[in-house]
């Protein structure tokens, strides 16, 4: 996605159509896809049903850069002074702060989505191509751009058609959203992907170590594995759904994995060509105030086709004075989203999940028109509510699915949490104000069936003395193990009777006094409880210890207490004669 550092330059269509195809040839060269047979890789493959099926994007499908990287490939070594060579060292460095967030992003998403395996590399990569790495590193000293920056307005015009949906807050633009920040976050995916990156206690598009942390949190959501190709594919695809962002993506990801060094903040170099124009977004070569030479402004030039398809038209130059108005434009043709005038339940099953385990049903919502007509191509947000770590699969709380053609939005699965209870998803359509839906999962707590001992060695001790062995138990439900199921352990006086005994065996609290029943227990993670040692006192007989858990499994141990058997004395010899 693009920012706008200026106004834009428009080039005529000769000059478009020359560069059109030395950026074909330069892109054949330096595609990391195609080796010197010419086959291709996953990269240059088309992208899968499943990525081609994305509902959205990060950055709304928005212009981008397409600047290629510099044909000799980058110095490896370290370096943090001025570069004062050509354009191709810029070009290859990424200043020091966006690079220091791109790191720390990677860092942190090692330790919180390990399998995820993200690469700050491929941050860096989307960073080049959304914003030149934020703008040649125009950031202050906590990451901060100077000034925002901001793609043109999504108002369908060349582009996709997004209203607004934060209010202005973060683009300034009540009427259409547009992309903001050095990672181009569009403000409906910021509202639940934003991250805060720097500790500062706000999530802030316009700062890179936000929005680097958020990007890596967006790219390793749906429990993608970044080292596969498919996964990776998928990715770069969400962030924007275009095979060209996907290739030249990969080409940068590819040049930055070769090497890179380090530049001083702000001294980056600016792309020139953008996806929407094929002019850059510099600023303009003249210094403000600067009268006009007098020739001829070039007309600008039809915009080449886009990515997703069909070509876009400039907007005609003002009217000169005592031209008469052009009459007013009629109504556009509303878009699937303008249509919605409800959401219905589509046939959810219950849902209901143990603690820490996935939700075998998943939430099923169908976009309807006021006259009950199914509405596909709408984008549903499923937002988790309330105080819960209950999550989708991939960790977060927030995702969006496009209608299919039966306008049904099937929700990823759910994940339970430890917390118990009742658990709030409201379903809503992006882009328009319908009453939202709101489903109730459950979570229940671990739970299991079945207790075994792991051993069979009777459990007997002498009066006033210590059990050899202690008592473990193994917990499984369903035939599998049932781990960090609460339970229970007690004296009993008798089979029918479960209240605590007041004598015969006992544990020990941390005190050293005697304690007859156990609560607060918890199989580990084999399904394994392993009860403290026993100790009785000086009533000798037979004795019950019960062990209950969550979920209703119980089993019952017998222990004894009784004097040590003493041995008959010898007969003594007799006498001899």
């Amino acid at each position: 996605m693009a920012a706008q550092f200026g106004r834009r330059l428009r080039k005529g269509a000769a000059t478009t159509a020359v560069a059109a195809v030395a950026v074909a040839a330069l892109s054949a060269s330096q595609a990391p896809g195609v080796n010197d047979h010419g086959r291709q890789t996953a990269a240059d493959a088309g992208p899968s049903p499943e990525a081609s099926a994305s509902d959205g994007s990060a950055t709304g499908n928005s212009p981008y850069y397409t600047d290629l990287p510099p044909l000799k490939s980058p110095n490896p070594s370290p370096s943090t002074g001025p570069t004062p060579g050509g354009q191709g060292e810029t070009e290859a460095g990424i200043p020091a702060t966006v690079l220091d967030a791109y790191k720390k992003a990677e860092a942190s998403l090692r330790e919180s989505k390990p399998g995820c395996n993200l690469p700050w590399q491929l941050l860096a990569a989307i960073g080049r191509v959304e914003s030149g790495q934020a703008r040649g590193g125009r950031v202050d000293a906590e990451g901060t751009t100077i000034g925002k920056i901001l793609g043109p307005q999504l108002d369908g015009n060349g582009f996709a058609l997004i209203k607004d949906t934060d209010n202005g807050a973060y683009d300034g633009n009540s009427t259409y959203d547009q992309a903001v920040g050095p990672m181009q976050f569009i403000p409906s995916t910021w509202a639940w992907a934003g991250r805060d990156g720097n500790a500062d206690g706000k999530k802030d598009p316009n700062n890179i170590y936000d929005a680097a942390l958020a990007a890596g949190h967006y790219l390793c959501r749906n429990d993608w594995d970044l080292s596969d190709q498919g996964d990776l594919d998928r990715a770069i695809l969400s962030y924007n759904n275009s095979r060209e962002y996907l290739n030249l993506v990969m080409r940068w990801l590819e040049y930055y994995r070769k090497g890179t060094h380090e530049i001083p903040d702000g001294t980056g170099t600016l792309p020139g060509n953008r996806s929407d124009d094929g002019a850059g977004a510099r600023p303009s070569p003249s210094a403000p105030g600067t009268p006009s030479s007098g020739a001829s402004k070039p007309k600008p030039s039809p915009r080449p086709e886009k990515p997703g398809g069909g070509t876009t038209t400039p907007k005609p130059p003002p009217a000169s004075p005592g031209t008469p108005s052009a009459p007013p434009s009629t109504s556009p043709t509303p878009t699937p989203t303008d249509t919605v005038h409800h959401l219905e339940d589509a046939g959810t099953a219950k849902l209901t999940a143990m603690a820490g385990d996935a939700f075998a049903q998943r939430i099923s919502t169908r976009a309807e028109t006021q006259a009950g007509k199914a509405v596909g191509k709408v984008r549903i947000r499923f937002t988790i509510l309330g105080d819960t770590d209950t999550t989708f699969t991939g960790g977060e709380s927030v995702a969006t699915v496009a209608t299919n053609s039966s306008g049904v939005a099937v929700a990823p699965a759910l994940r339970a949490g430890e917390k118990t209870g009742g658990v709030t998803v409201r379903a809503t359509v992006v882009g328009r104000t319908v009453p939202g839906l709101d489903y109730t999962a459950t979570v229940t707590e671990r739970a299991a069936d079945t207790l075994t001992r792991t051993g069979d060695a009777p459990l007997t001790c002498t009066p006033g003395g210590e059990f050899a062995g202690q008592v473990e138990v193994k917990a499984t439900y369903k035939g599998a193990v049932a781990d960090g199921v609460a339970a229970t352990a007690t004296l009993i006086k008798s089979a029918d009777d479960p209240t605590a005994n007041d004598k015969g065996p006992y544990f020990k609290d941390a005190d050293g006094k005697a304690v007859r029943t156990l609560s607060g227990l918890k199989t580990d993670a084999g399904g394994l409880l392993k009860l403290p040692k026993l100790y009785a006192d000086d009533t000798t007989g037979t004795f019950l210890l019960r062990v209950n858990t969550a979920g209703g499994a119980t089993l019952t141990v017998e222990l004894t207490v009784a004097a040590a058997e003493t041995s008959s004395p010898s007969p003594s010899a007799s006498p001899s004669a």
